[in-house]
């Protein structure tokens, strides 16, 4: 099964043509809805009219009483049809109106930010906004589990080698124009919460059986079905009091003897239901689907080593754990005991356990990654206008073209060029407040991130080497450390220098270098440590309004050079252009800025 395939040029249409549909759909099932609740309910109140009108004129009841009933069980089972239609669509109208908001620019705060995959000591993450508010992680995640978070994660934190965002690459294109199956992905379950905790749910297909004899399952329905014989036995009369009272008593000795071990495996297998629901659904979507490029098709064809397909099985244990759950019904509670309702299904689920538990491992892995590379895929829809980065083997190299920060709105953003290579190793960049010297730095770092991750970057073109990216732009202290600013500060400059010693050439962005220090320490320090990382084949960006460190070039040589943003100032107000220029720049508009908001200076 293809799902259709819609031309990539016109996503804000299509996405808009989309929640057109879905909402004239949405509206007919609601109407539909509304009308059969009214009829469920006026049939309802006829039912027990009805049972009672029977009851009082006729001597007996008879098969007539049932069918007003039986007409009202098949009303509410459409009903219930009807409500989960409704929330499907609703689901899938917040799918395309998220895609819409993430078009229109106004997506920021509406999606999953992932700000619990931000580690101190990560080297850019907090530096390039990868995660939290407004970060690389909420644009482009649309991962339906936290199995596809945390994959789509690891690939913004650990670049790739080129091999692997080549397949990657090919992947996002496969799926990019896939708008319907993308949407299926985001439309499983019952409702918009995450669901599929990877790392539990592959620890409890891999732990140890709770029930492990054999002489167990045997005992627990010789048992059982002896309680059920003696009972109808005594029914009959062919059995004693006695013998129904004797088995009783053991069956009771016997759940008593499992209650603990019983009771801890139903937990288990019960907290587990609502993720494997998830995980069939997600991967029956993936099974039917026909993909072209060799990572989809290695993925589909890793699902099928038990034999079975994976939604399958995993429905089949979805059966037993409803059956399992079964037993909260009150009469269900009242016989377990001497039945051994719970113990039963427990032991068929160990059963499953037993034969697949050891693959769910492999499944969860499989789902997490086709939502990472369906993450990739509805961005580069999104974003046709984008290119996918060369990777070249003469490392270090960034060479860009029309370079914009891909956080900005295309409207807004302003496109740079840059190079940096063997021969161009660092840039010191020069220019006043507000002139875009942070979001310059930025921009590089989200697109080299987005390059070894195997996404379109912002950028006519885009030709790099792999990198180890690393930032230090807005270090923050720590209360609960005791840390200051310039003391994290360096820390992050010794963790960037060790990660020089890597196979993996650096590119560094540094901005306002070791600020929290007097402009002599400063020079001294910033000119010895960009030296260092220059020694060691690093290349980068320093920003500073110290116009004393554009020396710094001079002293390095022609592997260095100053650039610089500037201003102007045009009817009393200060002007941008956020354009990147040769040399050193010549004005400054601290005063300028400190007066426009009534500063006397």
């Amino acid at each position: 099964m293809v799902s259709e395939i819609v031309p990539s040029a016109a996503p804000r249409a299509e996405y808009s043509r989309r929640v057109e549909v879905l909402s004239v759909e949405r509206s007919g099932f609601q109407r539909r809805e509304r009308l059969v609740g009214y009829v469920q309910l006026g049939l309802g109140a006829f039912c027990v009219a009805w049972i009672l009108f029977r009851v009082r004129h006729f001597s007996r009841t008879d098969l007539l009483v049932l069918i007003p009933v039986a007409v009202f069980v098949v009303i509410a089972v459409l009903h219930g049809r009807l409500l989960r239609a409704v929330s499907l669509r609703n689901r899938a109208i917040a799918f395309y109106e998220q895609g819409l908001a993430r078009l229109n620019g106004t997506w920021a705060g509406s999606g999953a930010t992932g700000e619990r995959f931000l580690q101190p000591s990560d080297p850019c993450a907090r530096d390039l906004d990868l995660f939290g508010r407004a970060s690389l992680f909420e644009l482009l995640c649309t991962a339906r589990t936290r199995a596809g978070e945390e994959v789509l994660a690891r690939w913004l934190i650990a670049p790739a080698p080129p091999d692997e965002v080549r397949a990657r690459q090919a992947a996002a294109i496969d799926l990019s124009p896939r708008v319907r199956f993308r949407e299926s992905l985001s439309t499983m379950g019952e409702d918009l919460a995450l669901g599929v905790r990877p790392g539990q749910l592959a620890d409890w297909g891999e732990a140890k059986a709770t029930f492990t004899s054999r002489v167990i399952p045997i005992l627990a329905a010789v048992l059982a079905l002896a309680w059920i014989l003696s009972v109808v036995a005594w029914l009959f009369g062919v059995a004693s009091n006695f013998l129904v009272l004797a088995i009783t008593v053991a069956n009771l000795v016997v759940s008593h003897r499992f209650r603990l071990r019983l009771g801890e495996a139903v937990h288990a297998a019960e907290e587990a239901g609502p993720d494997l629901m998830l995980l069939s659904r997600v991967l029956a979507a993936f099974e039917r689907e026909e993909f072209s490029s060799p990572r989809l098709l290695q993925l589909q064809a890793q699902l099928q080593q038990q034999g079975m397909p994976p939604s399958r099985a995993i429905a089949k244990l979805n059966r037993l754990v409803d059956y399992l759950e079964d037993a909260h019904n009150f009469i269900v509670r009242i016989f377990d005991p001497v039945i051994f309702y719970r113990l039963q299904f427990v032991l068929a689920i160990e059963g499953w356990r037993r034969r697949f538990g050891p693959s769910l491992r492999l499944w969860l892995d499989s789902v997490g990654e086709l939502e990472a590379l369906a993450a990739l895929g509805g961005y580069t829809y999104e974003h046709p206008e984008d290119v996918f980065p060369e990777f070249v083997d003469c490392a270090p190299c960034f060479e860009a073209e029309a370079l914009a920060h891909p956080l900005i709105p295309r409207e807004r953003a302003v496109p740079n060029e840059l190079r940096l290579d063997r021969d161009l190793q660092l840039i010191i960049v020069s220019g006043p407040n507000m002139a875009g010297k942070s979001t310059f730095l930025r921009g590089i770092g989200v697109n080299a991130v987005l390059a070894q991750s195997g996404a379109p970057v912002r950028a006519a073109k885009l030709k790099l080497s792999p990198l180890t990216v690393t930032a230090s732009i807005c270090v923050l202290d720590s209360l609960e450390g005791g840390i200051s600013r310039f003391y994290a500060e360096i820390h992050r400059l010794k963790q960037i220098m060790d990660l020089t010693q890597g196979p993996v050439p650096v590119l560094f962005l540094l901005d306002e270098l070791l600020s929290g220090t007097n402009s002599h320490d400063r020079l001294i320090g910033t000119r010895s440590f960009v030296t260092k990382l220059v020694e060691r084949g690093a290349v980068g960006l320093v920003s500073t309004h110290d116009l004393a460190l554009t020396a710094i070039p001079q002293e390095i040589g022609s592997k260095a050079i100053n650039c610089h943003f500037e201003d102007h100032l045009e009817d009393g107000q200060l002007h941008f252009d956020y354009k990147l220029y040769p040399g050193i720049v010549q004005t400054s508009n601290a005063l300028p800025l400190m007066r426009s908001i009534g500063l006397e200076v």
